[in-house]
């Protein structure tokens, strides 16, 4: 598909800078753009690329002014990066989607089956399971009995949606991504082992989420965990047994929420955060990379970092001090044998 920098810009309402009439028909990075494609230029430090850059259109804040000629067509828009976030799901709604069910998969005959579904082979589909209408199933992906998925959701490779668990509208589950597998319950006897403690709850999914490769999140020992609408899920991520993660939160990579904890609405948990069980996270709370928070946080809009999680300043502060530990523990040994001399006088 080509597009010109007239029909990107009247799609993306934005200002043209050069030639409308050059076309494009691919993407790539500034750094290393190419003739024929369309970049974009949000983050101030790469600003020295767009100068020698060879893509034919790039895509840059209204308030970015060049210090020079540019060779490639700019178009100007609010919000470069958002831009191309619509950009690219307006070039890939327009591809055409796969559709069909492969007589490699097995599909259970008390299983419901929307219209234009694709079912690649080898997908496992359980009895009662419900898949909506414009689902996308992709190779080697498990739907357990009476479990459903919504309208328009891509399950991508090898994706596991164990039993009675419920996917909503207009997600994505990206490859090796388990949802439903056991929470982690087990009761100590009094010979020191541990008894399983069956998982009978299930997961519920809701609109527009979506999920990373390899993410895991266990099903409730009782009722629900529970993802919100809107929320997006990095690889690797784990969330345990009867948590919720309310709307439009984001969690990064490598990050795990223990048993039973709720995650306010629009927070962001950078990567490696690690979320105590039975705790509450306000809404709109920031958590840096690799900050364990063991108790709750009640106030809105808290932005930690550290373990324990700590206000960020406090956390800054203190990181300069750990840093001069070692100047500060020869002064404390020099005061202390002055000191000393001083007293054996």
């Amino acid at each position: 598909m080509e597009f010109s920098a007239k029909q990107i810009s009247e799609y993306l309402k934005g200002n043209i800078i050069g030639n409308p009439d050059v076309k494009v028909s691919g993407f790539s990075a500034i750094e290393n753009g190419e003739e024929g494609t369309l970049s974009f230029l949000s983050n101030p430090k790469y600003s020295h690329f767009i100068y020698d850059t060879n893509a034919s259109i790039v895509l840059v804040n209204k308030d970015f002014e060049p210090e020079k000629e540019v060779k490639p067509t700019l178009i100007q828009v609010d919000s470069a990066y958002e831009a191309l976030a619509m950009l690219l799901g307006w070039v890939e709604q327009m591809k055409p989607k796969k559709n069909g069910i492969s007589p490699q998969a097995f599909i259970s005959p008390t299983a419901k089956i929307g219209i234009n579904v694709y079912i690649a082979p080898f997908v496992y589909v359980g009895e009662g399971a419900e898949i909506g209408n414009y689902v996308s199933i992709d190779a080697n992906s498990y739907i357990g009995e009476n479990a459903k998925v919504g309208e328009n959701t891509e399950l991508h490779a090898g994706v596991k949606v164990e039993k009675e668990c419920v996917i909503g509208k207009n997600c994505i589950l990206h490859a090796g991504a388990v949802v439903g597998s056991d929470g982690f319950g087990f009761a100590p006897t009094p010979d020191g082992s541990y008894r399983k403690i069956p998982q009978v709850g299930n997961v519920i999914i809701e609109d527009n989420v979506e999920i990373g490769a390899n993410t895991t999140i266990d099903r409730a020992t009782l009722g629900s965990t529970i993802i919100r609408q809107g929320v997006k899920l990095d690889n690797l991520v784990q969330i345990a047994h009867n948590v919720e993660v309310k709307k439009n939160t984001v969690i990064a990579s490598q990050s795990g929420v223990a048993g039973s904890s709720t995650i306010g609405e629009n927070c962001v948990l950078a990567g490696q955060v690690g979320i105590a069980g039975h705790i509450e996270i306000a809404d709109r709370c920031v958590f840096g990379a690799q900050t364990g928070v063991p108790n709750s946080v009640k106030e809105p809009k808290s932005v930690m970092q550290g373990y324990p999680a700590v206000p960020v300043n406090i956390f800054r502060r203190a990181s300069v001090v750990y840093k001069n530990l070692p100047e500060l523990q020869r002064i404390v040994y020099e005061l202390q044998k002055a000191y000393d001399a001083e007293k054996e006088k």
